[in-house]
């Protein structure tokens, strides 16, 4: 039987600014097409069905074929119509927990008690827990068994600082995600603006920004033995 994958996407569809928002698709396509063909994925998200993609990232990644090819493929617009809610959701199911980024996750993901929930009791039992770019958002609630942040003392990255600057969305987000992880008492690195960047701390992977999305998928296929 092929291990099991949760990918919980955020439901928030506007930012703090009052801008569209939602996932960035490539950071859920590069990872979903690494995946799909030696796990089984299930979709989730805290409003259940249809989450909404950011329509800044479809519109920049045109020219991205695995992003094109997962908004038109049959079975991933089955998995986004019939996404779970949380509430739904079994955790001690699933052998790893992706969260793609976004800004949406900073908006409703890093705040809602029941994510926060899931993804400690996730990470306590020693299952793979993953996230990308605005991701680790989401998991700025969860705890390991000592009621500490799961960030603290480990090694981990996410969208820096100077990128949300160079976007231009520092008003978009109610904290800045590099500082909060810094904050938790991780040990954050970085590659430059937009570089490709991907750490593993035990069952703990992240990745900078959309470009090491592929990468995290990869970490997730490595840390399950596949």
């Amino acid at each position: 039987m092929s291990p099991k994958v949760l990918f919980i996407f955020s439901s928030a569809e506007k930012n703090l600014k009052g801008g569209p928002t939602g996932w960035f698709l490539p950071e859920a396509a590069h990872p979903y097409f690494v995946l799909k063909d030696k796990t089984d994925i299930d979709f989730a998200a805290p409003k259940g069905p249809n989450p909404p993609v950011d329509p800044y990232s479809v519109e920049t990644t045109k020219e991205d074929a695995l992003s094109v090819q997962f908004l038109n493929d049959e079975t991933v617009k089955s998995k986004l119509a019939n996404a779970k809610t949380l509430s739904e959701i079994n955790i001690a199911d699933y052998d790893a927990i992706f969260y793609p980024g976004g800004h949406g996750p900073m908006i409703d993901l890093a705040c809602d008690e029941l994510n926060g929930k899931l993804a400690s009791q996730h990470y306590r039992a020693g299952k793979v827990t993953a996230a990308v770019c605005h991701g680790p958002g989401a998991l700025v609630l969860a705890t390991s068994a000592d009621g500490k942040s799961i960030f603290a003392g480990r090694n981990v990255t996410g969208f820096t600082d100077a990128e949300e600057v160079a976007m231009n969305m520092v008003a978009a987000v109610p904290f800045l995600l590099e500082d909060r992880m810094k904050e938790l008492g991780g040990e954050f690195s970085k590659a430059d603006l937009w570089g490709v960047k991907v750490v593993v701390d035990g069952n703990l992977i992240t990745g900078q920004n959309p470009a090491s999305a592929a990468g995290v998928g990869e970490a997730i296929l490595k840390v399950l033995k596949l």
